[in-house]
């Protein structure tokens, strides 16, 4: 039975919407509505349009908003809260074009703080209570008010992000709360609490939206759920309803059997002959800020290696990846060694990078607005954000290639901003592949994939290890979600100082 709150007029009403996304695709909606205490679960594959139909709700899709009707007491922008890794781009993106870090004394710019963004709509001008400091608590969000919100990683914005959310929460005023896949890019020791606290919101005066790939992922508290697939509603309605519809189970027993092949390369970066291991750190140290992240870290990843990382959000994962592909200059000065030689013995930051190829968060975001789809993986030749150089023939034909075998081979003259979450992130592995690097770095690389999708990417690492000399880097929150490859395992663990150590099995 579906809760239903005491105001039964519609939040929001789409009516017999059409919305032309590019030249072959559109977005149409016959008929939609969320009511005051319905917690709907929208699920379907990549591309299915379920960010579309998101968007549409929040007003972001412009061409859609003549479809779109809200009830008389509701208001967009403030009732409408939105946690999803699109809202997190912008946050990235926004903070890095106002970078001011070389113009000041210590060189570095914080950006928003957590502290800045959280009273920016969840606090606002009301003192906290303790159940605000609770939630701000088990989220681990207290000790890092402070932090730049481009500082954090993936995870711990997501957190924040779910943080405002909750903290906005307003007795007798209904809010609908869009989650995309609320529980990606959160550690597995936090997932329990978090869904806890969205269980709190879900109630019978507040709604939510939740856009969901993973069947696994349902949250507990939906009452409503809707199936979409090739940017169109399939099925919608009280939740076990639709979850035995002939059309959920379609969806969720969908296989890709495709066979893996791995495209070849044109002219590669020479490769390094040396039999000294392709990474090598010992007693390395790393603070953001005054604030110790790697505390006395050595690692010995050889040639015979595929190695797993997993630890919690802010852990320092995403430091440790930076100091060993070229990005982050505190390796310099300390024994930071790449195929035999020490970091700072003459070569340049693209002498560092000819030999990886990286998925990572940071990647996803800095990606410039603008760019076909098809540019972006030739842009992976090159090491560059963009296409700056002239690219051959033999080159195209590799990105294509890569393209195809990844599914996706339809969306080569797509915008890439155009395409959903989980579509970029294939695009930006065959990015990272098309030169079949001497080391593959995957930061969380199946966040935002459906199902059937994680299991191709990981079965196409896999063929990836047996076809070719790269190596796997493989960054995962997901019990179970690694590559059968996988021969190394490191561990992020508290040190007793201060900061995080390894523990390499």
């Amino acid at each position: 039975m579906a809760i239903q709150g005491r105001n039964s007029q519609a939040m929001v009403t789409i009516k017999n919407a059409s919305v032309r996304i590019s030249r072959t695709r559109q977005l149409k909606v016959g008929n939609f509505q969320i009511l005051p205490g319905q917690h709907w679960c929208v699920f379907g594959g990549n591309g299915a349009g379920k960010t579309l139909l998101a968007r549409m709700i929040s007003g972001d899709l412009l061409p859609g908003l003549r479809y779109v009707s809200y009830g008389p007491e509701f208001e967009p922008a403030s009732d409408l809260i939105n946690v999803s890794f699109e809202e997190q781009q912008k946050l990235w993106e926004r903070d890095n074009r106002h970078d001011v870090s070389e113009y000041m004394a210590d060189a570095l710019d914080v950006g928003t703080t957590v502290d800045a963004l959280l009273t920016q709509r969840a606090v606002g001008s009301r003192k906290e209570t303790e159940s605000d400091l609770q939630i701000l608590r088990e989220l681990g969000i207290e000790q890092i008010r402070d932090s730049g919100v481009r500082f954090l990683s993936s995870g711990q914005v997501r957190k924040v992000l779910l943080a405002r959310a909750l903290l906005s929460k307003q007795a007798g005023r209904a809010r609908l709360l869009i989650l995309d896949e609320p529980l990606e890019a959160i550690d597995k020791q936090s997932q329990p609490q978090v869904a806890d606290l969205i269980n709190l919101w879900m109630d019978q005066d507040n709604s939510t939206l939740a856009l969901c790939r993973s069947e696994q992922n349902i949250l507990s508290g939906i009452t409503h759920m809707a199936v979409m697939k090739d940017l169109q509603i399939l099925r919608q309605g009280p939740v076990d309803e639709v979850r035995n519809s002939e059309e959920f189970r379609q969806l969720t027993q969908l296989k890709m059997n495709r066979r893996i092949r791995i495209p070849r390369s044109g002219p590669l970066p020479e490769k390094n002959n040396s039999a000294a291991p392709p990474i090598q750190l010992r007693g390395v140290t790393a603070l953001y800020r005054d604030k110790l992240v790697l505390n006395n870290i050595s690692w010995k990843m050889d040639r015979c290696h595929n190695t797993l990382i997993e630890g919690p959000n802010g852990c320092g994962k995403s430091t440790l990846l930076s100091l060993i592909d070229g990005e982050n200059h505190k390796a310099y000065g300390q024994e930071v060694y790449l195929f035999g030689l020490k970091r700072g013995s003459g070569e340049s930051v693209w002498d560092i990078k000819s030999h990886f190829g990286v998925v990572s968060n940071e990647i996803h975001t800095k990606y410039i607005r603008g760019r076909k789809v098809l540019d972006v993986v030739v842009s992976g030749f090159f090491d560059s954000i963009g296409l700056y150089d002239d690219s051959g023939g033999s080159q195209i034909e590799i990105a294509r290639q890569w393209l195809a075998q990844l599914g996706i081979a339809e969306l080569t003259k797509d915008s890439y901003e155009e395409i959903s979450f989980g579509q970029q992130k294939l695009v930006l592995l065959a990015r990272a592949m098309v030169k079949q690097p001497d080391i593959l770095i995957l930061d969380e690389p199946c966040v935002g994939l459906d199902d059937h999708f994680r299991s191709f990417i990981l079965r196409a690492v896999d063929a990836i290890t047996q076809s070719t000399s790269t190596q796997i880097v493989f960054v995962s929150h997901t019990e179970g979600e690694q590559p059968d490859c996988i021969n190394q395992h490191i561990r992020f663990v508290p040190a007793g100082t201060g900061g995080y150590t390894l523990v390499i099995t």
